[in-house]
């Protein structure tokens, strides 16, 4: 029988990472090129694989517990090392950095009881995901991390002669049915992939680290500064600088994006610019969904942090280290507060007012056949649960 494995929420840790884990669990965020689940997946090898996750994600993520599992935690950044040790563990025995759970390999009973007959540790501490702030932080070490594990051993495409390349060329990947054609290139700081049917458009200025997944779009005299990751059906253009889209969300025109994460089915309209500095240059304090208050982040910059479904009109301002929920729609004039909760619409001089369910669904229905994948009843149901949870941030 295969392997039974559960990639675990930590609910502390995914009440920080909201907005972005209200649509999933968190090992589906992305950090570097991949999603976390996807590297877990890929280091532990063929299994049954399920997730234990809040009781509204369930029909969408179910858990398929047995009598024994090995459970591993979302939030935590595998390695190769790190993947063995989990899969080492003897029944009952549990691998933890600290007080934190990383892996445990028991019954769920034990699990939920913290009932461990040993404790094991790393070999070398991991990265581990606290805050939103994280995804950005780590996303150029992981993208090098995912830049060695996905090409190990492999042959890249060719690249167009077309293309200047400022450092070595050995670090520029290319997957089949990608299209770079006239792209300024530089890997002085790292590595370049670009996946499966990308298309990097002419004139487009891309600095490692840089990974784009498949069918993702740099268009034409796009700026684009390391760590910048663009999930699947992303595109960019504009300025954009150390930041993760999670995956189908477009930034297509000018305008500044930096120190960011943006889920999916986002849109930044043309001119939208997002701050990621204050004034002062003082630290900065960002949206804590876990608190309910803005705390410190110990970090000088920070710029938007979008939850999925969200939206921005023509020549939006965002001030710095701003929160967005799920189903935000912002436009006119001025600047908005710097937290935003789900399913609100309006502008910094008009005011917000609640968006309707009906009226969210209409625009997700069209904003995904875009892509010819269809809002489930499923997924329905997950945004009326978001939309009666979130009604207590308004």
């Amino acid at each position: 029988m295969k392997r039974n494995i559960i990639i675990f929420d930590d609910n502390k840790v995914r009440r920080r990472l909201l907005p972005l884990t209200y649509t999933r669990p968190t090992a589906l965020l992305r950090v570097g090129i991949t999603t976390i689940d996807e590297k877990w997946r890929s280091m532990l090898g063929e299994a049954t694989y399920s997730y234990l996750t809040v009781s509204y994600l369930k029909k969408k993520f179910p858990t398929i517990a047995r009598h024994n599992n090995l459970l591993i935690a979302g939030h935590v950044i595998p390695t190769a090392g790190l993947a063995q040790q989990a899969l080492s563990l003897k029944h009952g025995e549990a691998l933890m950095v600290g007080e934190e759970l990383i892996a445990f390999n028991g019954s769920a009973h034990d699990f939920d009881n913290r009932h461990f007959s040993h404790i094991v540790y790393p070999d070398t501490p991991p990265l581990i995901l606290r805050s939103l702030p994280d995804i950005f932080e780590f996303n150029g070490t992981v993208l090098e991390q995912d830049f060695e594990r996905l090409t190990a051993g492999r042959q890249s495409q060719p690249l167009s002669d077309t293309c200047i390349v400022v450092g070595d060329r050995r670090r520029i990947f290319i997957e089949d049915g990608a299209s770079v054609e006239g792209a300024f290139l530089n890997t002085n700081a790292g590595s370049i992939y670009i996946g499966k049917d990308v298309e990097v458009m002419e004139g487009a200025c891309i600095r490692a680290p840089f990974a784009a997944c498949h069918d993702a779009k740099v268009r034409m005299g796009a700026k684009v500064y390391g760590a910048t990751t663009l999930g699947p059906h992303c595109k960019i253009g504009g300025e954009v600088e150390n930041t993760v889209f999670i995956g189908y969300s477009n930034k297509a025109h000018d305008g500044f994006l930096g120190d960011a994460v943006i889920g999916e089915w986002c849109n930044l309209g043309g001119g939208t610019t997002a701050s990621n500095l204050k004034n002062d240059y003082s630290e900065i304090k960002l949206w804590d969904y876990e608190a309910q208050r803005f705390l410190r982040t110990g970090l000088q910059f920070c710029g938007l942090i979008m939850g999925d479904h969200s939206k921005t009109g023509v020549n939006c301002m965002i001030n710095t280290a701003t929160v967005l929920g799920v189903g935000v729609n912002i436009h006119g004039a001025g600047f908005p507060r710097n937290f935003v909760a789900s399913f609100q619409e309006g502008s910094a001089s008009a005011g917000f007012k609640n968006v309707q369910l009906q009226a969210f669904f209409a625009i997700a229905e069209r904003v995904m056949a875009r892509r010819n994948i269809q809002l489930t009843d499923v997924d329905r149901e997950i945004y009326t649960a978001i939309y009666n949870i979130s009604d207590r941030y308004k």
